[in-house]
């Protein structure tokens, strides 16, 4: 995995700054419109019943706005914010700890929730349905279970990989919100916004050019932003223009359309060694000396957005767009 945390196109790494940046409310929020408006609804009547909102899963690829949109939600709310990731959560004391310390009507943010053992989601079952925690006290013949209550609260859940959470667990959370890629569009909407903040000044054509090849991510969207406002810098620019945007590309090894070093190199790989595919994935990863998990998170669901490459029962397949991305005829 070191070598995925040096990838710069990389959604997983959290941005510099981000909090500095993140949306407040779901005004602020670009894109999604039709999950803002849903959301507004289930809010507003949360809000208005007194009541704590149904708990809610936020799902999709990394870098799309999970943690803000929980962010959001308690302060759309007004309640308190509190957040923990599911590798924190090593034991049931862990998980008993921070529920005991809620208040009322608090958000509770937990980060990558697929990645909860059985024993810690087990302890939240009873606690997201009932609003009670059983623990249990001791070890053996005197071990006893414990029953406490707790303040009603929202649990907000966020994952990459909806397929590993387990059935009893998914059936809990009364509201699913799933978070894809964004249009060009949204994202220069968002790198204007960024810009602003961070008091720098981007021209729109700048600015499309940058959207184009940021991933459909937010979060690589902004990064961009951020070493493009340092060539501009670097050479006394007090605007980013299109001169700027194509350095910081090239010099970033990115492409227009958002593939890096480590995006061709997977194509090539399978066109190279393997004739266009299909391979399994276990031997393009010893190929591209990457991790399966890296491969199937980060690398492919953006190229698979582009059609660059298919997922088929025998292995994986470079089609005819992806050929041509790279200079090659099928």
């Amino acid at each position: 995995m070191e070598e995925q945390n040096k990838r710069f196109l990389d959604p997983n790494i959290p941005d510099e700054m981000s909090a500095t940046i993140r949306p407040k409310t779901l005004s602020d929020f670009i894109g999604h419109n039709d999950l803002k408006q849903n959301l507004s609804v289930f809010v507003s009547a949360a809000r208005n019943r007194g009541e704590a909102m149904d708990h809610v899963l936020l799902y999709g690829p990394p870098g799309l706005g999970k943690t803000t949109l929980a962010h959001i939600i308690a302060n759309e709310l007004g309640t308190n914010f509190r957040a923990t990731s599911a590798p924190m959560l090593t034991k049931q004391g862990d998980l008993a700890a921070i529920l005991t310390a809620l208040e009322p009507m608090d958000v509770l943010f937990i980060d990558e929730i697929h990645r909860l053992s059985t024993a810690i989601e087990e302890v939240l079952y009873s606690a997201m349905e009932d609003f009670k925690l059983d623990i249990m006290l001791g070890e053996g013949p005197t071990a006893k279970s414990v029953r406490i209550d707790l303040p009603p609260f929202t649990l907000v859940g966020a994952t990459t990989r909806t397929g590993l959470l387990s059935n009893p667990l998914r059936d809990r959370f009364g509201i699913d919100l799933r978070l894809s890629f964004y249009s060009a569009d949204d994202l220069a909407k968002i790198i204007m916004r960024s810009a602003g903040i961070l008091g720098t000044k981007i021209d729109d054509t700048g600015a499309k050019m940058l959207a184009k090849s940021s991933r459909g991510t937010p979060r690589i969207a902004n990064r961009l932003l951020k070493r493009a406002r340092d060539f501009a810098t670097a050479v006394g620019k007090d605007v980013i223009d299109v001169d700027t945007i194509k350095t910081t590309l090239y010099q970033l090894q990115i492409d227009d359309m958002g593939l890096d070093k480590i995006d061709r190199e997977y194509i090539n790989a399978i066109i190279k060694n393997y004739a266009g595919g299909p391979v399994g994935i276990d031997n393009l990863a010893a190929s591209l000396s990457e991790p399966v998990d890296t491969i199937e998170d980060v690398i492919e669901p953006y190229l698979m957005q582009l059609g660059f490459v298919q997922r088929t029962p025998r292995g994986r397949v470079i089609t005819e767009s992806g050929y041509k991305h790279v200079g090659l005829e099928k």
